[in-house]
């Protein structure tokens, strides 16, 4: 499967430039890193900015968006496609979302797909896509009208008031069964590169008991009723473990991944638990066992929201990256940031800060297991942010980066490009044979290296560029030419490499 990628992206080329980081690449220019931001469709949080707007301003505006996060150097755009049990596709499961049309139900005219447009324009920009869905949620008024084609008209059963919001019972098979089928008709019609899930599984605590006697009473499973709030674990193990299993049984790279709150236990209810002291946590008020889904393998990825400051009295920043950094078992784990917080007005003086994000950023490279992080959200890169958009753009992620490949999946490495050939200032190559064992490359790296010397291809600094067509041009410089060595590898889904082709000569 291919799909459409933007030229590529130049980085170096100067063997100079690349001399001077030597050393430090990881620091500078780390190869692998994850930069995603969260696009939010709920109560229009960053897009559309209103609903019901035309089409073509609809585009527009998502267009906008992906233009400065490329610009910033992001490479992921974490998309929610279902926000209230409801669709920004068409779906034959679920309706459209009104944060879109402006009424529950209500298609666009001209009928369009925004997930699919989503889909293209970030790949166009070498940007991964990854569907965000809330699994549960049907309303967050639960006395707002619903679309009439809406699941809980057929199966009123399962659908549960608490507070204000309206949601699928967690403790229902069917609303297990139900999710899962919307996740794979997600999988199997749209070349998303992940399904993402936030933290909203059992709801927060509103100082209510939650009102799932019924479903519990039916179906228990035989846990007493001392072991309830297991149960209700439990609910939520089984269905991230269908969820996983399907999405790996139709197309095993794309990337299952979960969001949640920042603390999953503190020390002092679980010797496993972090130095914290939260007033909520996953496992005790949420039922989200995220430690057990990493244990056994159930998520490839895991982003807690860690929206506090370093330095904060009850869940220090620092600590808690260094909680997760110690707890990920060998999957991927990339911190939830907050710069939503950052302003003038901010109640907490770290919030008013220049240097929190910076300093918030310098912390997640210093472990290695923290392999980037995603920002919430969107919207808030459009104003200024005491400078740090430009300490992303001019130094944190002044040079691109990949997404970190699924190490842990059984894979064979695709072959490497062949017949590289330098015309003046242009490389091209052909597309590798490909094997039954190996999903097809869908992007290519170039690297330079003096003459008769392999490039290091553990760090990014001979990377020139990273792109999904099969030839890239050098631009002009001025300077004197001298002679490289130039070569390709190939990336499959998985972001998996090739070996390096043989090398052409080029002079720059």
């Amino acid at each position: 499967m291919t799909r459409r990628i933007a030229p590529g992206i130049f980085v170096f080329f100067a063997l100079s430039v690349m001399t001077s980081f030597q050393g430090t690449s990881q620091a500078l220019l780390p190869k692998y890193e994850f930069r995603g931001i969260w696009v939010a469709t709920v109560n229009n949080i960053d897009w559309p900015s209103q609903p019901g707007l035309p089409v073509e301003e609809q585009k527009r505006e998502a267009i906008e968006i992906l233009d400065l996060h490329q610009r910033l150097g992001m490479n992921a755009v974490i998309f929610q496609a279902r926000p209230c049990s409801d669709a920004f596709y068409p779906s034959a499961l679920e309706p459209w979302s009104k944060y879109l049309t402006g009424i529950p139900g209500r298609y666009p005219t001209p009928v369009w797909d925004p997930l699919q447009f989503w889909i293209e324009e970030s790949h166009l920009r070498n940007m991964e896509l990854h569907a965000w869905l809330n699994p549960y949620r049907i309303a967050l008024n639960a006395d707002e009208p619903i679309a009439g084609n809406h699941m809980i008209f057929e199966h009123p059963e399962w659908a549960i008031r608490y507070g204000k919001i309206l949601l699928f019972d967690p403790g229902i098979p069917g609303t297990r069964d139900y999710v899962t089928r919307v996740v794979c008709d997600i999988v199997r019609r749209y070349d998303v590169d992940g399904i993402h899930m936030d933290d909203y599984f059992y709801p927060y605590p509103n100082g209510e008991p939650f009102p799932d006697d019924h479903s519990y009473a039916r179906y228990n499973r035989a846990f007493p009723p001392a072991e309830k709030e297991s149960w209700r674990r439990e609910n939520v193990d089984i269905l991230v473990k269908m969820i996983n299993d399907s999405i790996k049984s139709i197309k095993p790279w794309v990337k299952f991944g979960i969001s949640p709150f920042g603390v999953w236990r503190n020390r002092q209810d679980d010797p496993d638990g972090s130095a914290t002291n939260a007033g909520v946590t996953n496992y005790d008020h949420l039922y989200a066992d995220i430690r057990k889904w990493l244990r056994e393998g159930w998520i490839d990825y895991v982003a807690p929201q860690i929206y506090w400051e370093i330095g904060h009295k009850l869940a220090d920043f620092e600590t808690l990256c260094r909680w997760w950094n110690d707890n990920v078992f060998g999957k991927q784990l990339y911190i939830g940031l907050a710069p939503y917080k950052l302003g003038t007005e901010a109640t907490v003086p770290a919030w008013r800060s220049a240097r929190q994000m910076p300093e918030q950023l310098r912390t997640l490279r210093k472990y290695p297991n923290i392999s980037g992080c995603i920002y919430f959200s969107s919207k808030h890169f459009k104003r200024n942010l005491f400078g740090f958009q430009d300490s992303l753009k001019n130094s944190f992620y002044r040079y691109p980066s990949l997404t970190p490949p699924m190490e842990w999946m059984e894979y064979i490495k695709p072959n490497p490009p062949v017949k590289v050939d330098v015309s003046g200032r242009k490389v091209s190559w052909k597309e590798p044979a490909s094997t039954a064992a190996v999903v097809l490359p869908i992007r290519y790296l170039v690297y330079l290296s003096e003459p008769g010397k392999l490039p290091d291809i553990t760090s990014g600094d001979q990377v020139t560029h990273f792109t999904g067509e099969t030839s890239v041009e050098f631009p002009k410089t001025g300077k004197k030419r001298k002679k490289h060595s130039v070569r390709v590898s190939a990336l499959d889904r998985y972001n998996h490499e090739s070996e390096l082709s043989d090398p052409a000569t080029i002079k720059l």
